[in-house]
């Protein structure tokens, strides 16, 4: 379970947010909207334990996240708006790398499946800086094929796909809620997700769902 009571974020002297709360229990998705600036990026840096709220209190299994360390980002994958990849390394390099930083080591094999299962084959040796903005995203995409983590906290992943990519995020998403995953998505567009419950979050509004 993840929680937030009462989150206040503010940057500057201005309150991008305030009173924040909700509960996402296993099988279940939080998709948070809301117009450039009204705070999405700096909501899901909150709840990966990467910067802390000015108020309030995020919640892992019913303990303060502030007290967890590596028990929680060992619970948690986090795929930021940049894909944050290598453009001098190949989408399987990028891949394990990106793997290895996060802790689990993944075998060529293994890679070259993630790739593929994202529309990737074929293009698993070549460099990331001759792929298309699409292409490179997927790259990033694929580390979800290889998470085995509870919690997936997503921002913006369909940025920069096509139909297809979005389809292949959607079932992904899909078979980790099924799963009985979590996940925190931002996206300005709805999602089709056909597993688990889903609720929403509007930023920049006086009420929040």
């Amino acid at each position: 379970m993840l929680a937030a009571n009462d989150l206040l974020c503010v940057r500057g002297e201005r309150a991008l947010f305030a009173g924040i709360g909700f509960i996402v229990q296993p099988g279940e998705m939080l998709h948070v909207q809301g117009p450039n600036g009204s705070g999405k990026t700096s909501l899901l840096r909150m709840l990966c334990g990467l910067s802390a709220p000015t108020e309030g209190e995020i919640l892992w299994q019913t303990r303060p996240l502030r007290a967890l360390g590596e028990a929680f980002f060992a619970s948690v994958t986090y795929l930021g708006h940049q894909n944050a990849i290598k453009d001098e390394l190949s989408a399987i390099e990028n891949l394990r790398i990106a793997a290895s930083i996060a802790g689990s080591e993944v075998s060529e094999h293994e890679a070259y499946l993630a790739l593929e299962g994202m529309g990737l084959a074929g293009k698993e040796d070549l460099l990331t800086k001759v792929l298309s903005q699409g292409q490179r995203r997927r790259v990033a995409l694929a580390r979800l094929c290889l998470s085995k983590n509870l919690l997936w906290v997503l921002d913006e992943p369909l940025a920069a796909l096509d139909a297809i990519g979005i389809a292949l995020v959607e079932k992904m998403l899909s078979a980790h809620l099924g799963r009985g995953g979590m996940a925190v998505v931002t996206t300005h567009q709805p999602l089709n997700v056909s597993a688990g419950f889903t609720q929403h979050m509007q930023l920049g509004a006086s009420e929040h769902g």
